[in-house]
Order: structure tokens, then sequence, then C-alpha cells
């Protein structure tokens, strides 16, 4: 997880996501210092699943362990535009009841099963 300004406009700082008590402090004293404040956001990354539906032809993808975060698209390409939208959604909608909790991604394992 990296950590990134965005300078905006406005009387008030938004300080989400904010890692320390420092980069807190900070983000208060910019604020207060200047008519243009700063929010500071957490920039995450997410590993998805990505599956083709046989009978649509659509690409599916899905972020483990993060509920509401599947979508699906003709592209590839429109598939990430999508999960970007999807996960940001996700972690607003989340962001009320503080920082949710996102198991770490292990990994996949290929099986082999005989039916």
């Amino acid at each position: 997880m990296t950590t990134s300004w965005t300078k905006t406009s406005g009387a008030e700082a938004c300080l989400l996501g904010y890692g320390t008590t420092a980069e807190f402090n900070g983000a208060r004293d910019l604020a207060q210092e200047s008519p243009v404040c700063y929010n500071m956001s957490m920039v995450h990354q997410f590993t998805v699943v990505v599956e083709r539906d046989r009978e649509t032809g659509l690409y599916v993808g899905t972020v483990p362990g993060l509920p509401g975060a599947h979508t699906q698209a003709a592209s590839l390409d429109e598939l990430q535009k999508n999960m970007k939208e999807v996960v940001a959604l996700c972690l607003e909608e989340a962001a009320p009841f503080g920082d949710p909790d996102i198991p770490d991604f292990v990994g996949t394992q290929m099986i082999e099963v005989r039916v």
C-alpha cells in the first residue's frame, strides 16, 4: 500500500486514509495554513481473478475476500477499468465502518481431479 497526496481546492482538508499521526497532523496543518488543501489517499493493490464465461464469452473478474467486488466485460482492458470502479465503490461503502478486513492474497493452486 502506498500513500499519495492530491492537491484539492476548498476550505477543509479531506483527511481520509492517513497512515500515521504525523501524516494526519501534516495534512491538518496544510489545510489550516492555506486555502488549498491536500487530500491524502491510500493506493491499494488487489489481485483480480479473471475467468471467461463459456456461454457469453465475457471476461468475469472478482477480488477474493472483498464482498461485492465482481464485474464483467467484453475485453480485458474494459474489465480492468470496471474492476477499478467496483473496488473503489466497495472500499467507499466500507469506509464509514473503518478499513475493510481484507485477507492477504496468497496465491492460486492448480489441482487435478479424476471423475
